[in-house]
């Protein structure tokens, strides 16, 4: 079992893969290929507006992903968070993500602006996207809003599933004129529960207490692994779950991708069955695979 320090080492040189698997002879199909396949379910691309990001430019997002061998990301924006022409920032998503084979698109959708819903179908119509993010917290709206029920069920209706960010950045570190508390997730289980079918997967949560029992609980709720703290809670949280209810998340390039792959990896407590269905196959069933 490799220690913090050479799971990062090899991380960086030789590909997440390899180095996850702790042997070239592993870690390789017959072809040379990597085996372990991995989809990282929790990307945003652009500048975060309020300091500058060490990947933030998405050519050097995508040559770290290759780098680390992950094979696909799904990619939010930042300027959906803020910015109120979400048309044009799903536009320039699209058009970034349209020139890395890598990357696929997840719409912003914000439901306090005027023709929300022509924005969610366009998505869908015309760029192709198979899921949405949504940002309650900066957008100005609560989980029990008659809106989000509404947006669930178009989300549904037309094939796309939905991704809430509980949250983006630590309370600790945000701007003092912009302070931003976590989502209120408590509503959830019960709204979705009006929705059968919908797939919902929560970003950047900490699970815990009974707002997590709840949702545990709810068969329509996912979960990524990008603010699931220590090294043992990974496996924890997958241990605490139906199978297929954790998809790998790292929230890059807000935090570095090697932690996420780190964190996912060094418990040793995670079988190959298990790594696999977090680092991809989950996403694959679940949620959207080559556009199916």
């Amino acid at each position: 079992m490799m220690n913090r320090r050479e799971v990062l080492s090899f991380a960086v040189s030789a590909g997440a893969a390899t180095a996850l698997h702790g042997s070239a002879t592993s870690a390789v199909e017959a072809d040379g290929s990597p085996s372990l396949r991995i989809v990282d379910t929790n990307v945003s691309l652009f500048q975060w507006p309020f300091r500058r990001l060490p990947l933030d430019n998405v050519d050097l997002l995508v040559k770290k992903y290759r780098s680390l061998g992950i094979k696909q990301a799904w990619a939010g924006t930042f300027e959906g968070v803020l910015h109120r022409d979400v048309a044009s920032a799903n536009q320039r998503l699209t058009d970034a993500c349209l020139k890395y084979a890598e990357l696929i698109p997840i719409g912003s959708i914000n439901p306090e602006l005027p023709g929300w819903e022509e924005d969610l179908s366009r998505c869908r119509e015309q760029h192709n996207m198979p899921g949405i993010r949504l940002h309650p917290n900066y957008h100005g709206y609560t989980l029990d809003d008659p809106r989000f029920l509404q947006l669930l069920k178009l989300a549904k209706a037309v094939g796309l599933f939905v991704q809430i960010a509980a949250s983006i950045e630590d309370t600790r570190t945000q701007h003092p004129k912009l302070q931003m508390p976590d989502v209120d997730l408590a509503p959830l289980a019960e709204v979705v529960r009006h929705v059968p079918g919908v797939r919902v997967q929560i970003l950047n949560y900490r699970p815990r207490g009974l707002v997590f029992d709840q949702l545990a609980k709810a068969t329509n709720v996912f979960f990524d692994t990008a603010r699931v703290n220590g090294t043992d809670g990974i496996p924890k949280l997958v241990k605490s779950l139906p199978a297929g209810r954790v998809l790998f998340g790292s929230h890059a390039p807000f935090l570095i991708p090697e932690a996420a792959l780190i964190r996912v990896h060094e418990s040793g407590q995670l079988d190959d069955s298990a790594l696999r269905a977090v680092y991809a196959n989950n996403a694959d069933t679940a949620f959207w695979k080559n556009g199916l």
